[in-house]
């Protein structure tokens, strides 16, 4: 679980009150943080990249591990003191974690002013308005100053006309929202509701956006991105047919869409389910050359019984049928697993099942979680019965089988030539590139800054089980 400072280039009117962003978490937290900062400049706000300066501090949270809470706890802790000093700053709290907890916030944290869900980003502007309003009248409670808004009933609401992207040649765009699905661990659709879709149409407009801005690579969120649509109301008749589907759109025919914008070099996948793989989806991947041929491809455990004591919705035997179909129809496609280990009930013979199929399917990336039970979820009422020592016992087992899965996987692709997109130059050593290949996997090669954002070829020099050294062609 990464924790990072939303980065951007200060800007806006350098007078007027100046707003951080701290995020927590997630692709999607980021890309929601590049959203509200938008939203914040349009309403005459200036951003900061740093909190000394700051009138308004806001926390994108993350509620998937105890841990991730634990830190929003303790940066909001941290501000106070602060906040007796400075009396009229704002800080709010945001996102998944302000979703699940929502009025124990104001308990735990006095001096928070705003909360707000994971659908109401759109109108963090009003509410710190109106938070900085009531100060101002004499007659106002301290409580009656605060603002609370969970309502997830809402689309978040996405207008970037007018915003400046400050993000470099790589974006996030959320396609959809939410789950419908009820693994027994994740707290996600508790945080983020129902699966909500945005149209092609919008979507379309939204990267031609980025890329008009100087994006190249586009990564496309969805917590079952390809389940894109599902949610999407069934035609009447007589419509046209999308992705095999009679009348409503799928990812396939979004990649198709935006395989079309000129500019966009690469679009990349976060994170796919083993059920909503389908033959359309692989063949739109297959036709669509900017599409990596690299999917996170979820496992999370290696034996029908850990499966359903998770509520996963498939077999190990569905797994690879639905890996099959990618395999057979995108040539050399490589695919990632997440897992967790020391789930409630886990054996010895679960965990041998994980590293047996880990093993099996030649997962080129891995990671690999401790369970954590999550207060909101079906899981939550089962008995966490692996002592600690042994996830962590087993944490390190499945780590080392990765290690040699991943660098057997990459030590296969020395000596070959590879299409690649020179992304950054290295901040260790300014002589060096870094990139990744179409198969989505990292790389450094010697070579000069201006090769960044190009499209090379590559030959495969040497590979660890991280990534790999090349030589420009």
């Amino acid at each position: 679980m990464s924790t990072t400072r939303h980065k951007s280039v200060a800007k806006g009117d350098p007078t007027a009150p100046k707003v951080h962003v701290v995020t927590f978490g997630c692709q999607m937290n980021k890309y929601d943080s590049s959203l509200v900062e938008g939203r914040f400049l349009k309403a005459g706000y200036a951003t900061t990249d740093s909190p000394d300066d700051a009138d308004v501090m806001l926390f994108n949270t993350c509620s998937v591990r105890d841990h991730a809470e634990e830190r929003t706890w303790s940066w909001v802790g941290e501000l106070k003191k602060v906040k007796q000093e400075r009396p009229d700053m704002v800080i709010g709290v945001m996102g998944c974690m302000a979703q699940r907890v929502e009025e124990e916030v104001f308990k735990r944290a006095g001096h928070v002013d705003l909360v707000a869900g994971t659908r109401q980003f759109h109108h963090l502007p009003n509410m710190v308005d109106e938070v900085r309003a009531k100060r101002l009248d004499p007659l106002a409670k301290a409580d009656g100053m605060r603002m609370l808004s969970t309502d997830m009933t809402e689309d978040v609401v996405v207008d970037r006309a007018g915003e400046t992207y400050t993000g470099g040649m790589h974006a996030f765009l959320a396609v959809m929202r939410g789950c419908d699905l009820n693994c027994t661990y994740c707290i996600v659709p508790t945080t983020r509701g129902r699966v909500r879709s945005r149209s092609i149409d919008e979507l379309e407009t939204e990267a031609k956006w980025l890329v008009d801005q100087g994006v190249q690579v586009i990564t496309l969120l969805g917590q079952t991105i390809n389940s894109y649509g599902e949610d999407f109301p069934a035609p009447s008749g007589g419509e046209t047919t999308f992705s095999g589907r009679q009348g409503r759109p799928g990812l396939g025919d979004l990649l198709r869409r935006l395989q079309e914008i000129e500019g966009l070099v690469r679009i990349r996948l976060i994170t796919l389910h083993p059920s909503y793989v389908t033959v359309p989806f692989a063949e739109a991947i297959r036709d669509c050359p900017k599409v990596d041929r690299f999917l996170p491809l979820p496992a999370q455990a290696g034996t029908d019984d850990l499966l359903k004591r998770m509520k996963r919705g498939y077999t190990l035997d569905l797994y690879r049928k639905r890996a099959d179909i990618l395999r057979e129809t995108v040539p050399g496609i490589e695919l990632g697993s997440d897992w967790i280990v020391g789930f409630c009930g886990e054996t010895d013979t679960d965990h041998a099942g994980s590293e047996a199929f880990l093993q099996e399917q030649g997962f080129v990336v891995n990671y690999i979680y401790k369970y954590d039970p999550r207060p909101g979820t079906k899981a939550d009422g089962l008995e966490d019965d692996v002592p600690e020592d042994l996830k962590k016992a087993r944490h390190r087992a499945l780590l080392d089988i990765a290690e040699k899965v991943q660098r057997e996987r990459l030590k296969a692709y020395v000596g070959t030539t590879v299409e690649a997109l020179i992304e950054s130059v290295s901040g260790r050593d300014p002589r060096m590139l870094l990139g990744r290949t179409i198969f989505g996997m990292p790389f450094s090669v010697k070579g000069d800054a201006d090769q960044v954002g190009k499209v090379r070829r590559v030959t495969i020099d040497e590979a660890s089980a991280y990534g790999m050294g090349a030589t420009l062609v």
